[in-house]
């Protein structure tokens, strides 16, 4: 929890910065960019959240992997990052910010699973189906799970839509573990 609530300061420092330096939207393609080397690189993730390898070491390391790639805005937060030894809840801080900028610019996550892949033209259309649902950006993430068997499941921040096979399934054998009728007739 309380890292949780360390993310979020220096995610909203770094977004509020970002947008007083005019600096939003490289800044957000910056993190993106960041949070894919780290979840890629686990090497390089192990050694910036190492406490044994110093400071020093570290912000050198940053220097020769981003500070030609990305903007100065981002570079300076990565630097303060590691001068305040916060590097262990920089993944965190990363997702924290990409929360933010999603929410101040009315996008949502939609998570759509189908026993099979569908289409791209399929896609588009639901991904419109749900934008004009939800009022807002839709990014739609396709995944594919052949447990399902067949249907589809849509979920939307804390909304869950279940119509996959598996799912009625799920459902019957709960109803009928819950029998209402007494045995012994």
């Amino acid at each position: 929890m309380k890292s949780q609530k360390l993310a979020g300061r220096y995610a909203n420092a770094l977004y509020e910065f970002a947008v007083q330096e005019n600096k939003l939207e490289e800044t957000y393609q910056d993190i993106l960019t960041l949070k894919e080397v780290f979840r890629e690189n686990s090497e390089l993730k192990a050694i910036i959240e190492s406490p044994v390898i110093t400071p020093d070491k570290k912000k050198s390391i940053f220097a020769a992997l981003f500070e030609q790639k990305i903007n100065a805005v981002s570079y300076g937060f990565l630097s303060l990052i590691i001068q305040k030894k916060r590097e262990p809840a920089l993944l965190m801080i990363f997702d924290e910010f990409v929360r933010l900028y999603n929410k101040h610019h009315n996008i949502r996550i939609a998570q759509f699973t189908t026993a099979v892949a569908i289409s791209d033209a399929l896609a588009e259309r639901i991904k419109a189906i749900l934008e004009e649902q939800t009022h807002s950006t839709i990014e739609l993430q396709r995944i594919v799970n052949p447990e399902l068997i067949g249907g589809f499941i849509v979920k939307i921040d804390d909304f869950l839509v279940d119509t996959s096979l598996i799912g009625r399934i799920n459902k019957l054998k709960q109803e009928f573990s819950n029998n209402v009728y007494q045995a012994g007739f």
